[in-house]
């Protein structure tokens, strides 16, 4: 099959398309012929080596989530799942490929009327905004600020955040006129200049600037840290929350790793037949996946890019 391995880790140049052995599922598992890929903002920061502690390696096939028919399945899986056209996650990697394997526990079946493209965008953005804000103990009628909202799990969250005021850090006015269509009320610059305060902020970005955000936080306001697309931040960022101990504000991370396999399954389901707006930035084929992260390194994409390896 062919696939985009990392060859070395930092800028995209790393990034090359290989010939590689055709996959077979184990026990539990299926093997989907892919049609769409979804390239995820931690693609870009495996590809970079910044979490190179994780156990990454060079020759890694990276991306999780694929959609595509399922043509084989292991040992003790439903051999009538043969045929069904699926959203899968592929765990850290595997998903850049013709072929994919994923553990049957991680399939959703996929509604006739929804795009294999459109699959990828939501299938793991729409979960991981809907329970980071349950992580963060958000409520309707809440102020969110979402820093990093043009990204597809800045996106989601936009469209799950209202009824009350949503603000959003985003890098131009033209990215900020398309979020309050989705849902946004307040625009902010990338740095969030400007006055209020907010129960909950979500950040997707991390890096250098998170600690400036804590004093965006309301009176126990929570901050949740869902990506470090931008880095990690600084070493003492806790000093912040420390500093205003008086406002009880708090930190906490969220992957959806955590949250049980049937409940996130559950949500997925229910967000694929009655989708949120899917936002995909471009449509590309396999073999321009460094140029899928060349753009997202630019800070290009609104969205999500989608790469195709014209199976159907």
């Amino acid at each position: 099959m062919k696939a985009v391995s990392i060859k070395a880790f930092g800028d995209p140049s790393g990034m090359a398309v290989i010939d590689a052995p055709d996959p077979s599922p184990g026990p539990g598992q299926v093997l989907v012929e892919v049609e769409t890929i979804g390239v995820g903002g931690v693609d870009a920061v495996i590809r970079r080596g910044t979490l190179g502690g994780y156990g990454f390696t060079e020759g890694l096939i990276p991306g999780s989530e694929v959609a595509g028919r399922v043509i084989a399945v292991g040992d003790d899986t439903d051999a009538a799942w043969v045929g069904r056209r699926v959203w899968a996650f592929t765990g850290v990697g595997g998903a850049y490929a013709e072929l994919a394997v994923a553990r049957i526990a991680d399939v959703t079946p996929l509604p006739d009327a929804l795009s294999p493209t459109d699959a990828v965008t939501l299938g793991s953005a729409g979960p991981v905004a809907h329970f980071a804000l349950a992580h963060a103990r958000f409520s309707p009628g809440e102020s969110l600020l979402i820093r990093g909202a043009a990204g597809s799990i800045g996106i989601m969250a936009v469209q799950l955040g209202g009824p009350g005021p949503i603000a959003v850090t985003t890098s131009s006015a033209e990215r900020g006129k398309r979020l309050t269509e989705l849902g946004a009320t307040v625009v902010l610059d990338r740095d969030g200049t400007g006055t209020g305060e907010y129960d909950v902020i979500l950040d997707i970005v991390g890096g250098p600037g998170l600690p400036a955000f804590v004093d965006r936080l309301a009176d126990n306001g929570r901050l949740v840290s869902v990506g470090v697309v931008g880095g990690y931040p600084p070493a003492d960022f806790g000093m912040a929350f420390l500093r205003s101990f008086q406002r009880s504000r708090s930190f906490a991370t969220f992957s959806l790793n955590t949250v049980p396999e049937e409940a996130r399954n559950q949500v997925r389901e229910a967000q694929f037949e009655a989708p949120l707006k899917a936002v995909v930035h471009d449509v590309l084929p396999l073999a321009e996946a460094a140029d899928a992260h060349r753009r997202m390194d630019a800070g290009e994409v609104f969205g999500r890019i989608v790469l195709t390896t014209g199976a159907n």
